[in-house]
């Protein structure tokens, strides 16, 4: 078992409060700045969003779910570069999460390279944490 924690102070009220993740346990970042205006609009004005840490969190998820995958079906891959993309709506929430993954991986086809993408994405902690989300997809393409 593991647990993980961080620790956020907020100021002021949703619209024009700021906050800050002061600490993650790891101590691998830290602090950074989240906003309404942040989560809520095109420009982030270099602070950061809830949606952009579960991006984060779900495409290196996924990486390591994915690998996995391919490993034990006995083509272990060579890279997997992977990218989440969380859609914010205000007042509805998270509506979508968009995953694509690019790999190369010998010994694997094109049609079973999306399969096992696909699997992957089912089956993540993360994907599964976020199960509420109305729309999870995945795009999948092997490199040579």
């Amino acid at each position: 078992m593991a647990e993980r924690s961080a620790e956020v102070t907020w100021q002021g009220d949703l619209l024009s409060g700021s906050g800050t993740i002061e600490r993650v346990g790891s101590g691998a970042f830290a602090p950074l700045a989240v906003t309404w205006a942040a989560r809520a609009e095109d420009e982030s004005g270099g602070k950061t969003s809830p949606e952009e840490l579960i991006a984060a969190a779900h495409a290196s998820c996924f990486s390591m779910a994915f690998a996995h995958a391919l490993a034990e079906a006995g083509t272990p891959p060579e890279r997997l570069a992977s990218s989440a993309r969380v859609t914010f709506v205000a007042g509805t929430g998270i509506t979508k999460i968009a995953l694509a993954v690019r790999g190369t991986v010998p010994g694997l086809d094109e049609e079973g390279f999306r399969a096992a993408a696909e699997d992957a994405k089912n089956g993540c902690p993360v994907s599964t944490a976020l199960a509420a989300v109305p729309e999870i997809t995945i795009e999948a393409t092997l490199e040579n």
